[in-house]
């Protein structure tokens, strides 16, 4: 029971990661149906940013934390507009291949300009253990739970209750209606990067904190996993991106668990064709009629 108690902890610390980042994809997606692969690009950056500001500009936790959401929030912003916007009413095949050129430049921008080697992330705050039962969690890992859990409370709210979020759920369900009701479609989504950015640069930072290592092709894996958490939890669904973070970071620390740390990629991607077998639409999704 303790091994399990502690697994639990340490899938909850990472599963938050995961729905962090499963959250852009999933809004960008309910937008305007475009599977955004240089998301977890973003996150890196955010990392990167919270390393340059931390060790240049001597920011705390939380001002580092802050400034990567703002800057990643722009950064999505720009990549939007001049990325994606000309190709809105292309193929969505063109789109896709957009995006992944997108997380290619970014990958090796970053590769270039301050090489592949991984850096050490600077720890801002002391690692402290607290021992609860024979459990071992730390304050690192509380506070990646605890704010994972603040953003997205404050998403749900910003969806819910905001004149912004009722317009990202109009267009979601139909952009030509919500045009014509004096909705900017384009400052919607603009809107729905930034969110969705600003989430991404938060996970960068805390996972910057948690795993103390970052490097310029961190954003691929994790990026892919939480694709896939959204897929699980039904993409375009947020509650559903969230709870799919979480069983791929339960998942994922289960696996390694039982000694097949080897195979833990393997297992998320074989959930992933079960899940789509089983519940083509994911686990929050629902199922669409298409007019012929």
């Amino acid at each position: 029971m303790q091994t399990f108690g502690q697994q639990l902890i340490n899938g909850l610390s990472l599963g938050s990661i995961y729905a962090l980042l499963a959250l852009g994809y999933t809004m960008v997606y309910g937008i305007i149906k475009l599977i955004n692969f240089a998301h977890g690009d973003i996150y890196m950056l955010g990392a990167f940013w919270g390393y340059f500001v931390i060790n240049q500009l001597h920011f705390n936790f939380i001002w580092a934390m802050l400034s990567a959401m703002i800057f990643c929030a722009l950064l999505g912003v720009v990549i939007e507009y001049f990325a994606y916007r000309p190709l809105r009413h292309s193929p969505r095949i063109t789109a896709l291949i957009t995006a992944i050129g997108v997380s290619f430049l970014l990958e090796n921008g970053m590769t270039y300009l301050f090489t592949a080697n991984t850096r050490s992330f600077p720890q801002v705050i002391k690692t402290v253990t607290y021992h609860l039962g024979g459990l071992r969690i730390s304050n690192i890992q509380l506070l990646i739970l605890g704010t994972a859990c603040l953003l997205m409370l404050l998403l749900e709210l910003i969806i819910k209750r905001t004149k912004m979020g009722r317009a990202m759920r109009a267009v979601s369900v139909d952009p030509e209606a919500a045009q014509l009701v004096g909705i900017n479609i384009n400052h919607t989504i603009s809107f729905t990067f930034a969110l969705g950015s600003a989430m991404a640069g938060a996970a960068g930072v805390l996972i910057g904190l948690y795993y103390n290592s970052i490097d310029p092709l961190m954003g691929m894996t994790p990026g892919i996993k939480a694709f896939v958490a959204a897929v699980i939890g039904g993409i375009g669904s947020v509650p559903g991106a969230s709870v799919g973070g979480f069983l791929i970071g339960l998942l994922e620390t289960g696996v390694q668990a039982i000694g097949l740390s080897a195979y833990k990629d393997a297992v998320v991607y074989f959930v992933l064709i079960v899940i789509l077998l089983v519940l083509p639409a994911g686990i929050f999704g629902h199922k669409t009629k298409e007019k012929v």
